[in-house]
């Protein structure tokens, strides 16, 4: 088949593009456009299994662009979410970066403006800004210094203790890192992404008595956080099997674990690449309905759209660009850049 021809299968259907089925001849096609742009494909670990598959690289958001900056494509195409994108250009001004459907937000990143930011800055002025990689550029343009769910301890940690912090844009991780830290003078931002949030403390529950054997793989982000903790302090389950992680933290642990079953605590998406990592263990989702419709967006349909037509392009104004990239700069000089979110 043309380009044409597989273009005009493709259609919008509940404000997500669809028509194409992920077959060897649109594995070929894709292949063949990303070669033609001289493109690097990126997917996040929350994507589509058959995105996963086709991409160059899996992983996350941030370990995505750091990788991204150091290859010699002209065009960066990410299959995430939008705030990813941005990361990517932030850190890749010189390249093109395509997003395949501009529409795939993010509730967390979209919990905290950067008017809501200015606003609370201007009630703490003294203040240190940590925000969450999981936010805009605009956001991390009016950030000191960003964080990732596995480095966000450690940057708290690296500033004065006398100076107030405020934490955004997860609540969440934002109690994961008061409660780690035992700073008193952390403000912390009531966002969350509505999916994590979704992963509560009963159905984590519910899951531990059905396994009693199993590890736990806690993503800072769910709303469960608190409830493994308890578990683990009332002795329901081992402390050393509960186990709070970023999605890069558990592809690692996901490969060296001996346990037989592992309880999975964040988007489902994730499953995919934790049993590639580890095919003999029985990875399952604390919520199998934790799914982020977003993430869902970029379909084989989108991506092939993507590619084949140079769309959606993401920009990022240079004088954003310039100060969110010096948040994250501020971050890696820490010496602990982390994998991401």
């Amino acid at each position: 088949m043309t380009d044409s021809s597989l273009l005009e299968q493709i259609h919008k259907t509940d404000g997500v593009w669809t028509g194409i089925t992920a077959d060897n001849l649109w594995a070929d096609e894709v292949r063949r456009l990303a070669r033609r742009r001289n493109a690097v494909i990126l997917a996040h670990n929350y994507e589509l299994p058959e995105i996963q598959d086709i991409a160059d690289h899996v992983g996350d958001s941030l370990a995505l662009s750091r990788i991204a900056s150091e290859t010699d494509a002209d065009t960066i195409v990410f299959c995430g979410v939008h705030f990813m994108a941005e990361t990517a250009k932030i850190l890749s001004p010189e390249k093109t970066v395509l997003i395949p459907d501009a529409n795939a937000g993010c509730s967390l990143a979209d919990s905290l403006t950067a008017e809501e930011l200015t606003e609370w800055k201007a009630e703490h002025p003294d203040a240190l800004v940590v925000s969450y990689v999981n936010t805009t550029a605009a956001v991390k343009a009016l950030t000191d210094v960003c964080c990732t769910s596995s480095n966000a301890v450690d940057v708290v940690n690296a500033l004065p203790k006398d100076k107030e912090i405020l934490f955004g844009p997860d609540q969440f991780l934002g109690a994961h890192v008061r409660r780690e830290t035992g700073r008193d003078n952390i403000h912390v931002w009531s966002g969350e992404c509505h999916v994590h949030a979704g992963i509560s403390g009963p159905s984590l529950t519910e899951q531990v008595h059905s396994h009693p054997g199993a590890d736990l793989f806690i993503h800072p982000e769910c709303g469960c956080a608190n409830s493994a903790i308890y578990l683990a302090g009332e002795g329901t389950v081992p402390e050393e099997r509960v186990h709070m992680l970023s999605t890069g933290e558990m592809i690692s642990h996901a490969k060296t674990t001996r346990q037989s079953t592992v309880l999975v605590a964040t988007e489902v998406g994730m499953l995919h690449q934790l049993r590639r990592a580890n095919p003999g263990v029985d990875f399952k989702a604390v919520n199998d309905r934790a799914a982020c419709p977003y993430m869902k967006m970029i379909t084989p349909a989108a991506l092939l759209r993507c590619l084949a037509l140079g769309q959606d392009e993401v920009t990022v104004d240079e004088h954003t660009a310039i100060a969110a990239r010096q948040a994250v700069e501020r971050m890696i000089a820490i010496g602990n850049p982390g994998s991401g979110e």
